[in-house]
């Protein structure tokens, strides 16, 4: 009987036998066995050369970063270009920017997750991972620009002896909730989707080191319906939590602009669009990091299609369009609120001396981006990365033309001046990128980059042909 049925189509087979002989099938002709091995074999194989070439220069840069920090601590701030009154600059420049880089992660995560958007679960788990390291990378800034790095702990509201409380009224104080905030729930739900993957991985060690590594981490995780019933509510409850997050936290870090009265940040345009902004630059540098990796580990473009590089894409050109528009709006208000400040600001951004800034602005966020109209740049991976790297340069020329200029000019002509980088600001910043290369190549070496579990559980409800004989 079994020959007989196994000599017949799938198709010529009732309800009840496709049910009990049909194979697990998956996109592009993949089994459920198949996505378990090739995850887990990116871990467990032998260290490819490849990963020591690019883990070298991103250890050196790592060093560079730890030598200006030492240099920073040991000299004083005055290392920094920051001069009267560009008091804030490459700094917090910096610091904006990798605040937005990890947007893109959290809101993979939580927002299409509780939409039940099915494409993200290919890509969540770097997008999640990449969040953790941008926030690492832009916490270093505020901690040294306060000058004296040991008393930063002052900026949390904890008891002291010396009865010194913060002001409570101050943007720059909740930038300290927010973002402390953010990134402890986005650990804890970074860390709570890996633990049925890290089970695997326990399972499948060779080595009482690696058993007793992932085993730890699993935290006991066997998959019994009770734990699968916690861990999806648990799971939910922190995408629940973590989606206000993604909108308050680049809220309030526009709130550092937004509250003063300095001409060119006194606009209640910024939350939308600093928002807006950092999910622009987080989808993009997601796709920089995701296609090498693609490109690397061949068989994950069954994993990571076109499809999901498509959708990505849209995302980028929806809100690039919004954060042209704000761009828009921004010379718009200028003119239309009659001030001569504001005019003179936004006349001063475009036309003074740090023109190239401005128009490299517009120009990467506002122009490239709209190549993605067209469905042939969208699906072909040279183009797209190519292409992503003007929104990644975009994005920090904004936070530098919001920041750095509009200090310069203030309203009294004998208080201007320029703003010059110097070495430290220079290497601190491609420093960080060393920072961020490192931690995301020993992710990618030890932990599952893709989610193993929710790809399969996904996959076979996006193959039309599911079951049917290939």
């Amino acid at each position: 009987m079994a020959d007989a049925s196994a000599a017949r189509t799938t198709a010529e087979l009732t309800p009840a036998e496709q049910a009990v002989i049909r194979p697990p099938l998956v996109l592009n002709k993949r089994t459920y066995g198949w996505i378990g091995n090739y995850v887990s074999s990116i871990v467990e194989d032998k260290t490819p050369i490849w990963w020591w070439i690019c883990l070298l220069p991103c250890v050196l840069l790592t060093a560079v970063l730890g030598f200006c920090i030492t240099y920073l601590i040991s000299t004083g701030v005055g290392v920094w270009g920051n001069n009267h009154p560009v008091g804030w600059a490459w700094d917090i420049t910096n610091f904006v920017f990798w605040i937005g880089i990890g947007h893109a992660g959290t809101l993979i995560s939580a927002i299409l997750f509780l939409t039940r958007q099915k494409w993200r679960t290919s890509i969540n788990r770097a997008a999640e991972a990449m969040t953790l390291f941008a926030v690492i990378c832009a916490a270093i800034y505020p901690g040294l620009h306060v000058g004296r790095v040991w008393m930063a702990w002052f900026l949390a509201p904890v008891p002291n002896a010396n009865g010194i409380w913060q002001n409570f009224r101050s943007p720059l104080l909740w930038d300290v909730f927010a973002v402390s905030t953010y990134f402890t729930v986005s650990v804890l739900f970074w860390y709570t989707g890996l633990i049925p993957d890290l089970a695997t991985l326990r399972d499948r060690a060779t080595t009482k080191i690696k058993k007793f590594f992932y085993g730890t981490l699993a935290l006991g995780w066997r998959g019994g319906n009770r734990q699968w019933r916690h861990y999806e509510m648990a799971y939910l409850l922190l995408a629940g939590l973590s989606t206000p997050l993604v909108l308050s936290v680049h809220s309030v870090v526009s709130f550092d602009f937004a509250t003063s009265v300095i001409p060119g940040w006194h606009t209640t345009i910024f939350p939308p669009y600093f928002v807006a902004g950092a999910i622009f630059g987080g989808f993009a540098m997601v796709l920089t990091i995701m296609i090498p990796a693609c490109a690397i580990y061949k068989p994950l473009h069954d994993l990571v299609t076109v499809s999901h590089v498509d959708k990505m894409c849209k995302v980028i050109l929806f809100t690039g369009s919004i954060v042209g528009y704000a761009y828009i709006m921004e010379l718009f208000m200028a003119w239309y609120s009659a001030n001569p400040y504001e005019r003179a600001a936004f006349w001063y951004r475009a036309f003074g001396p740090f023109w190239w800034a401005y128009w490299s602005m517009m120009f990467c966020n506002v122009i490239a981006p709209q190549i993605f109209w067209f469905k042939y740049f969208r699906t072909h991976l040279v183009w797209v990365w190519i292409i992503c790297q003007f929104p990644n340069a975009g994005m920090w020329y904004e936070r530098f033309v919001i920041i750095a200029t509009t200090l310069s000019r203030d309203f009294l002509p004998s208080a201007w001046a320029q703003f010059h980088p110097t070495w430290v600001d220079i290497w601190m910043f491609i420093g960080t990128f060393g920072l961020f290369g490192t931690l995301f190549l020993l992710f990618i070496r030890f932990l599952p980059m893709i989610c193993m579990f929710e790809v399969k559980a996904v996959l076979p409800e996006a193959d039309p042909h599911h079951g049917e004989k290939h």
